[in-house]
């Protein structure tokens, strides 16, 4: 340990690392605390792209294990150190560098906070869409090695539609800069998108060239509450079916109303199974002209509560309680499971049904939310109390909504990434072939197995 001390302390300084073990213990897991798999024997902060090159190359020279981490926030246990070794914590990395008006485009660091660069580009009249629900906390390259998705998803698609470039450190420590600044690029191997998703597992990725959009100039919400998930599942299917294309389109469950009715007012109808919750942006006579028409169309097949809600700051109030469903069920419970299963978007009742099955056959809390205008859909289990017995029964249920999301053509992540969590299922997805490919293309880019090992697909296929 004295040895790795002092060698960090030359590669990036003494205020660039932590062998502290208090250091190391939040480093354990991401924001699923029961992923914590072991513990690093060092946290290495680098401050740019250089210092985090000459970590690289020391962990290849001596077989260190490396993880590359961003804001610790996803759900997934993508950036826990199984193997122990080095943490490489990009959060001081967090510079953006250039917002280019006549090209649209950005260019980040890999450490910048998504809430931070959205702020920066809206304040000069443009957009990036990607919006997780982390993203006052997660990070550019976080969000580009996990793919991470958003509600606005249903509309504008994920980060990977937005990455024309990267800067990545790869394992022994040489430096790449893949893409362009330019909107085409059909040079070569598209290794930009290969990097994009590839969960910290084939290079670190340092800076980010994204793409921007003019702001839409005005957003409009509507919200629904339907007597049953199965009604509010066919909604959303025929509204996609139709042609409408909310900026957003949210499921919710009963117990989110409860939520809802501590800050809004006149309170939502708390017997109801489910809620909708969608957003239109536009010109403001557009984004109001599709709010009106959907509520309308919630009406006619049956919705409780129907409301539009043009006014901007309460409209915001709605979505700031959906922002915060998640920590508030986290806080309730001892445990919480959640899944990350996406389906075709006409697909969406029957999914809802097995979900609602296989919580009636396992006597299991379950509930369903997800963006439901793309289809991501996120199934959860609410324990009041932690046993292994009860944590078999809910890793057993989940493993059936899992099965049950690829049975009517869906994948297993829509937006998490497959990190600890989702390995086991990853060949029921891709199959053998896919599987072995990955692992050729892992062991062209790290011949050494020191990038994140333990990921992706489960030890017995990693070797």
């Amino acid at each position: 340990m004295k040895g790795l001390a002092k060698d960090l302390a030359r590669l990036v300084g003494p205020e660039g690392f932590s062998t502290d073990p208090e250091d190391l213990l939040v480093y354990r897991h991401d924001a699923i605390a029961y992923f914590a798999q072991g513990e690093p024997a060092a946290v290495v902060l680098p401050q740019d792209t250089t210092q985090a090159a000459r970590v690289m190359a020391y962990a290849s020279q001596n077989g260190i294990p490396l993880t590359p981490r961003g804001a610790g926030s996803g759900l997934s246990g993508g950036c826990t150190p199984v193997r122990g070794g080095i943490v490489l914590d990009t959060k001081r990395m967090k510079g953006i560098l250039e917002i280019n008006r006549g090209n649209l485009t950005a260019r980040v660091e890999a450490g910048v906070v998504l809430a931070d660069f959205q702020k920066a580009v809206e304040g000069q009249g443009f957009f990036y869409p990607p919006d997780p629900q982390s993203k006052s906390v997660c990070t550019l390259g976080g969000n580009v090695a996990t793919r991470a998705g958003g509600p606005r998803a249903v509309k504008y698609g994920t980060t990977v539609n937005y990455v024309l470039g990267l800067e990545a450190v790869l394992p022994d420590g040489e430096v790449i800069r893949t893409g362009s600044s330019c909107v085409k690029h059909s040079a070569g191997y598209d290794l930009t998108h290969l990097l994009t998703g590839s969960e910290g597992t084939l290079a670190l990725i340092t800076q980010a060239t994204v793409r921007l959009l003019p702001k839409p100039p005005a957003t409009c919400t509507a919200l629904a509450v339907c007597p049953t998930m199965e009604m509010a599942a066919r909604i959303v299917s025929e509204t996609i079916a139709g042609g409408v294309v909310p900026s957003m389109l949210e499921l919710l469950t009963t117990a989110s109303l409860a939520v809802f009715n501590r800050f809004v007012t006149p309170p939502l109808p708390e017997e109801g199974e489910a809620c909708l919750l969608m957003e239109f942006d536009g010109t403001a006579e557009e984004a109001l002209r599709q709010a009106k028409e959907m509520a309308g169309a919630c009406r006619d097949m049956g919705a409780m509560d129907v409301r539009v809600v043009p006014q901007a700051d309460e409209a915001a109030v709605y979505w700031m309680v959906r922002s915060r469903l998640y920590p508030l069920v986290v806080s309730r419970f001892k445990r919480v499971v959640t899944e990350d299963v996406t389906v075709p978007r006409d697909r969406i009742p029957d999914f809802a049904a097995k979900v609602m099955g296989i919580a009636q056959e396992t006597g299991l809390s379950m509930g369903l939310t997800g963006h439901a205008g793309d289809g991501n859909m996120h199934p959860t289990i609410r324990m009041d109390e932690v046993s292994d017995e009860l944590q078999a029964r809910a890793d057993q249920a989940m493993a059936q909504v899992v099965k049950a999301g690829l049975a009517l053509g869906g994948v297993i992540s829509g937006e998490h990434g497959v990190g600890l969590h989702k390995a086991q299922f990853l060949e029921l997805e891709l199959g053998p072939e896919q599987i072995a490919l990955m692992r050729r293309i892992k062991k062209a880019f790290d011949p050494k197995g020191i990038m994140n090992p333990g990921k992706i697909w489960p030890p017995e296929l990693e070797s």
